[in-house]
């Protein structure tokens, strides 16, 4: 195992491990508070980082199309559209917006977990 795969799936890791952090405590508490959008956010920059060392490990050329690439830009894309929409709400949103957020974020969640996991299997079939 080569240093930089284990450093991408450490931050990878710690993605999932923030996130979910992040999204189930808010769906535990019903309510977006500010050190969940700091989870948020501390899980998409570590998704981001490792799938940048990811991507430094790839044989192949880049392909958008390719079923893993395009479920993870898509969720990367998702994770970041509900950072920021997660910080608006918290600095500026209505408390409806406050307790009804935890809807979105589990979807998001729900959706960052086929790429997560799709890799996850890919690595282990090899």
């Amino acid at each position: 195992m080569t240093p930089l795969l284990i450093i991408s799936s450490t931050l990878i890791t710690l993605a999932l491990v923030f996130y979910s952090l992040g999204v189930w405590s808010e769906r535990i508490s019903r309510y977006l508070k500010a050190w969940h959008v700091a989870a948020f956010w501390a899980g998409f920059t570590f998704d981001v980082s490792g799938t940048y060392a990811m991507s430094k490990l790839a044989t192949g050329p880049f392909d958008l199309l390719a079923s893993h690439t395009l479920t993870g830009q898509i969720a990367l894309w998702l994770m970041l559209a509900h950072a920021i929409w997660a910080t608006y709400v918290v600095r500026k949103g209505s408390e409806k917006a406050r307790t009804g957020f935890h809807r979105y974020s589990l979807i998001v969640w729900l959706i960052w977990l086929i790429p997560y996991l799709g890799g996850m299997f890919m690595g282990m079939a090899g």
